[in-house]
């Protein structure tokens, strides 16, 4: 933050980011599709809303296409990794998508089940958008999770004024969410006002069973400094959120924040005012169909689109915008239109 009032640039960059009706800013042209590709889709877990988000965006885009889709779910082990690539690979797909895990651990994998891989893209399979150096990713698709994870922390300072008291969870199992992690926490650390309370580290596929006892030790430790939580994915809060109204903590009282990806359970909450107040929604189903569209391109022996969308923050003002009644963010910018007629020159 530069400017002479931080708390001013932070409403600022908020505001840019809640905008309504973000405009299309991805590919108009591209290779036709050819029917009756199959595409397998590795799933690092179902259970986490925006692998689930994108794999039915995925099925959505290619049923449009007569393309074959078939879902592993690894379930959020090393052991489920393991046997989902191995299945995966079995079924000799002409692409293969990458969904939540991280593409450097699953490289080794891999190459140890085929020596000739399919076309690759990735969904949150690294820390930036793009191809992964040293990977078969030829296509990681994100929003950028610095501009999200910057976004999310700037709207903690915007609402409290520049004094934020605030707890960070992270799974640093994943390279994409330490980034984020790190770049709230670096946000936090610049607001002279705000308090960085500490950085906790919590496996995703732990947070049912470890995250309210978690909660119960902060809201112990940190009593009514801890005003703001910010979370790499809203997962962490769909159990956080009983303990808090078990402690009857006001409403008002915690603000909860999401860095990703905009789960139906988050925007219930932003609806109800329950705690929540706001999520970096990833377009999850656009996002399938970019997913689609990536490997269209490379099975046509092209480059990628690179196509990055622009972070857009859900709130209680703006939530029934873009799919917000349905309790997904859908862009209403057209996405479908515009893939249908690059894939069918129509």
């Amino acid at each position: 933050m530069s400017t002479a009032d931080p708390v001013v640039e932070a409403r600022q960059a908020v505001e840019m980011a809640s905008s309504r009706s973000p405009a299309w800013t991805g590919p108009t042209s591209g290779p036709l599709t050819e029917p009756g590709r199959s595409v397998v889709v590795l799933a690092e877990d179902l259970r986490n809303g925006g692998v689930l988000g994108v794999a039915q965006g995925i099925r959505e885009a290619a049923r449009a296409i007569g393309w074959k889709v078939r879902i592993v779910d690894a379930g959020g082990t090393a052991a489920g990794r393991r046997r989902a690539v191995a299945d995966a690979l079995a079924a000799q797909p002409d692409g293969l998508v990458i969904c939540g895990s991280d593409a450097h651990e699953l490289e080794p994998l891999l190459r140890e089940a085929s020596p000739r891989l399919p076309p690759v893209v990735g969904w949150h399979a690294g820390p930036s958008p793009g191809p992964i150096a040293g990977t078969s990713v030829a296509m990681n698709v994100s929003t950028d999770p610095i501009a999200v994870a910057r976004t999310t922390a700037l709207a903690a300072v915007a609402q409290s004024g520049g004094k934020a008291g605030v707890v960070v969870f992270t799974d640093s199992r994943f390279a994409i969410a330490t980034a984020k992690a790190q770049a709230m926490a670096d946000v936090v650390r610049q607001c002279s006002g705000c308090t960085l309370l500490e950085v906790r580290d919590l496996p995703i596929s732990d947070s049912a069973a470890r995250m309210p006892a978690v909660t119960r030790e902060l809201l112990a430790a940190h009593g009514p400094r801890w005003t703001h939580a910010l979370a790499i994915n809203d997962i962490y809060f769909d159990y956080a959120v009983p303990v808090l109204i078990e402690a009857a903590l006001p409403n008002r009282a915690i603000s909860l924040l999401s860095a990703g990806d905009g789960s139906a359970s988050a925007f219930m909450r932003i609806r109800a005012g329950t705690y929540q107040t706001g999520t970096v929604a990833e377009p999850l189903n656009m996002q399938g169909w970019q997913v689609i569209d990536e490997l269209n391109r490379l099975l046509a022996g092209q480059a990628v689109s690179g196509f990055v969308a622009p972070v857009h923050l859900v709130s209680g003002e703006n939530l029934l915008s873009n799919g917000g009644s349905r309790f997904v963010y859908d862009p209403a910018n057209g996405y479908r239109d515009i893939y249908l007629r690059i894939w069918k020159q129509r």
